[in-house]
């Protein structure tokens, strides 16, 4: 036999049993990681056991792991040490761009709950007035976004104010000793803020822009366990119906996990949007101008388009 023919014999025996090979079972699914922050839909599911009893028939623990921001969840996320969790708009973008391996797999909209606050008394009394001054921010955060979109809304520009990148927990005493002049920043940290830091408001987050959060998953673990992942955002879906109806109820809850006083949850509760929706073309296209902006800054690498990281479940 000719050495070319017996190649091609043996490439094609070798398709054949290939195809005729039975396909590895995948091991069943015993955990499920969620990542998650001090405030939302995800702090009362795991105060209230929501998604351990939805999966206990079937043998699947939940375990928990916290996080200050939402770019260290999604890096997480990304290298497979989390499987689902919930940020704001801006950390999707960043992680994006950063090839990250998730997907959007539910939307929320933001309508209240985060914003710039500026000491009792600062001299700052309008936005214009950042010109030139000190910002306390997360870098790639949904605060991030809404500093930036600030700022526009008076004609300025990034490079009017000096930025000083930190975690909310950093910057909350740098805020109060004097250190940065503005703090652009969520919930519960805003409230905190406000009630124990000295903080005023100076622009609530839905003045200046269409702001959304998100629920988000490992890409492989969402494809690989897709009715698993259905069941997730179910599970939070009616954890978020009951808190919308029980705002006293979870700030409750929220200080009960969080160890953030109550009286400063009471505030970020009763401001809060908890609706948990599918990611629609209208939040696609709001997010995308999330995306077209800070790539216009310079601060992602490359754009980004966000319909390609929105989840397109392959099985049924």
């Amino acid at each position: 036999m000719k050495r070319r023919e017996f190649l091609k014999l043996s490439l094609g025996t070798a398709a054949v049993a290939a195809l005729a090979a039975p396909a590895v079972a995948q091991a069943p699914l015993k955990e499920i990681r969620i990542g998650y922050q001090k405030t939302g839909v995800l702090v009362i599911a795991r105060q209230q056991s929501v998604l351990e009893k939805q999966f206990a028939a079937k043998q699947i623990a939940i375990k928990w792991v916290e996080f200050t921001s939402g770019p260290p969840l999604l890096e997480a996320m990304s290298t497979g040490s989390v499987d689902f969790g919930s940020v704001g708009d801006t950390p999707p973008i960043f992680a994006q761009a950063a090839n990250a391996n998730i997907v959007y797999v539910a939307g929320s909209p933001i309508t209240n709950g985060q914003g710039i606050l500026v000491p009792a008394a600062s001299t700052i009394r309008t936005i214009a007035d950042l010109k030139g001054r000190r910002i306390g921010v997360a870098k790639g955060t949904s605060a991030h976004n809404v500093l930036i979109a600030t700022l526009e809304r008076a004609g300025l520009t990034y490079e009017d104010i000096t930025p000083v990148y930190l975690s909310p927990p950093d910057a909350g005493p740098a805020f109060a000793n004097g250190s940065i002049e503005a703090w652009a920043i969520w919930d519960p940290y805003f409230a905190i803020g406000e009630k124990r830091q000295g903080g005023r408001i100076l622009v609530n987050a839905h003045e200046v822009a269409k702001t959304n959060s998100f629920y988000l998953a490992n890409r492989d673990f969402a494809n690989n366990n897709v009715q698993h992942t259905r069941d997730v955002i179910s599970g939070l879906t009616e954890a978020a119906r009951w808190a919308e109806a029980h705002r006293a109820d979870v700030a409750a809850a929220l200080a009960a996990v969080t160890g953030v006083p109550l009286e400063v949850q009471i505030v970020a509760a009763n401001r809060a949007s908890f609706v948990i929706g599918p990611v629609t073309d209208d939040i696609v296209a709001t997010q995308q101008a999330v995306a077209d902006r800070f790539h216009r800054l310079g601060l992602i690498p490359k754009p980004v388009v966000v319909r390609d990281a929105v989840w397109r479940p392959v099985q049924t």
